[in-house]
């Protein structure tokens, strides 16, 4: 499986894999984050390969429906990219007399980001 694909569902099971039946978040955790084949899925859940597999790739489909629907990565991808273009704004701004304002903010922002930033004292 690709890296960027495999990121891709965490995402969305990270969004929303609480809306799966137990038995196919159950399947997809083992599979995605455990790195267990079909066939260990199937002997942990007691289910064959093949059930396995349908059910991680049904657990994948209803995944990209409701992002389909819903688009609720989208939206925070571009919420993102919108408060880093902020921070980046921001960081020009700094001054001898606002700095530690401006740190304050951006840290603020990098909380909001789900990233740590150090603080920065060169201005």
């Amino acid at each position: 499986m690709m890296l960027e694909r495999l990121f891709h569902l965490a995402d969305m099971f990270d969004m929303y894999g609480m809306l799966l039946t137990e038995k196919q978040r159950r399947c997809l955790e083992l599979h995605l984050f455990e790195d267990f084949s079909l066939a260990e899925v199937g002997e942990a859940v007691g289910v064959s390969r093949q059930a396995a597999y349908d059910m991680v790739h049904r657990s994948e489909q209803a995944l990209e429906g409701y992002e389909e629907k819903l688009g609720l990565l989208r939206r925070l991808k571009v919420e993102h990219e919108a408060l880093a273009a902020i921070a980046a704004r921001i960081e020009t701004l700094r001054t001898e007399d606002n700095a530690g304002e401006v740190d304050q903010i951006l840290q603020r922002i990098a909380r909001l980001l789900g990233t740590r930033r150090e603080v920065q004292h060169d201005i």
